[in-house]
């Protein structure tokens, strides 16, 4: 049966919906939460549970990154951003945290262009991810397509163990008539350490992100509680149907190339630990958080929370947001929890719903039942 509707006489559209919309449906059996494990592997790496840091200056800081793989998850450093442009940027985050305080304001728009438009600095990339390494977690690092194949070479040299590719919307092929672009399959082929790259929010082209080799596909344009990219661009794709797709795409892909798994990663608009839930019940792998943890007491954005589209030179998308303090780091991911709207003690929860549900692990509760319960029919 089809879901597509018709929009007007000459143009069809397919039904979508977000996370908001979909339901978990508990089973017969229950469990005890202290039996669900929540562990999550991606190629040689282990974790205690399925999180990454978004590589977004408002989440994650080298110390934050080493404080959430010490806490179980993986912390992403955006090899862009001021920790990479600055010798010390706390002056520019506390400028940032002061900007007049409205989420619209072309005023902090023109001023955050102007912060990041300082170059990047490749001995800061080596020494913002040797402090990483040396705590003694997994060091993972991001840069954009367009600066890729520029800096590539200074992070492998820096002992990156994962390199994440992340964009609003990353292809396997991009074409260009003034610039060669980034051929991912021949990157990738050619890298000794795994890649996650996205975002990708259709089928079509996870399976060819997948084809590529990379390890993970994110799916989502990410940036969710500080991007605008649906009002300035008009793109969007509702994250449970986008990620249903895309898983849809991992097991046609397993069944192309002979069992090989590649892991979904849900990223952008997961703010709480409801929504983490009902990501990995879609079908994600594991999900990258930006505002979740952007609300922990340690995060660089001190209480504020944006992405690099909102600083782009030539078309910004992206606000500054305000998602408050609700913890410590420890407090949001583990409780205890002192808020009932899902902000803190998320992966307490995660295991919660699980156990409610009757599934013992992350891999299994991809197959729970889900509902489509419309906020509008609520």
């Amino acid at each position: 049966m089809s879901n597509e509707i018709e929009i007007g006489r000459g143009k069809r559209g397919r039904r979508a919906y977000a996370l908001d919309d979909i339901a978990v449906v508990p089973e017969r059996r229950t469990r005890d939460p202290e039996d669900v494990s929540i562990t999550w592997q991606i190629d040689a790496f282990t974790f205690e549970m399925p999180v990454i840091g978004a590589p977004m200056d408002s989440v994650m800081s080298p110390d934050t990154a080493i404080a959430l793989g010490q806490a179980g998850g993986m912390g992403v450093l955006n090899l862009e951003g001021l920790w990479t442009r600055y010798e010390d940027p706390n002056p520019v985050l506390e400028e940032i945290a002061a900007f007049e305080p409205s989420n619209y304001s072309p005023a902090n728009t023109r001023r955050l262009q102007e912060i990041y438009s300082k170059p990047i600095q490749a001995d800061l990339i080596t020494e913002r991810l040797a402090q990483i390494r040396e705590a003694g977690v997994v060091v993972a690092g991001s840069l954009t397509p367009q600066h890729t194949q520029e800096y590539y070479e200074t992070v492998l040299a820096a002992g990156v163990d994962m390199f994440v590719i992340r964009g609003t919307t990353v292809s396997a092929e991009h074409v260009s008539q003034n610039r060669e672009p980034l051929d991912l399959k021949q990157f990738i082929y050619e890298l000794d350490v795994p890649v996650i790259v996205g975002g990708a929010a259709g089928y079509t082209p996870a399976l060819h992100l997948m084809r590529t080799g990379a390890a993970g596909v994110l799916a989502g344009f990410g940036g969710g509680a500080s991007s605008t990219t649906r009002r300035a661009l008009g793109i969007r794709v509702p994250m449970a149907t986008a990620i249903s797709d895309i898983a849809e795409a991992r097991r046609d892909y397993m069944d192309e190339s002979g069992g090989r798994y590649v892991h979904v990663i849900a990223d952008g608009g997961v703010g709480t630990s409801g929504d983490i839930v009902k990501a990995l019940a879609m079908g994600a792998d594991a999900v990258m958080l930006g505002a979740a943890l952007a609300r922990a007491q340690e995060a660089p954005g001190r209480g504020w929370h944006w992405g690099g589209e909102a600083a782009h030179a030539d078309m910004p998308r992206g606000d500054r947001t305000h998602v408050g303090t609700v913890g410590s780091l420890q407090d949001v991911l583990w409780g205890p929890s002192h808020h009932t709207n899902g902000t803190s003690n998320l992966m307490g929860a995660l295991k919660r719903a699980m156990a409610t549900s009757g599934y013992s692990d992350v891999k299994e509760f991809q197959k729970v039942e889900v509902l489509v319960a419309p906020t509008q029919d609520r």
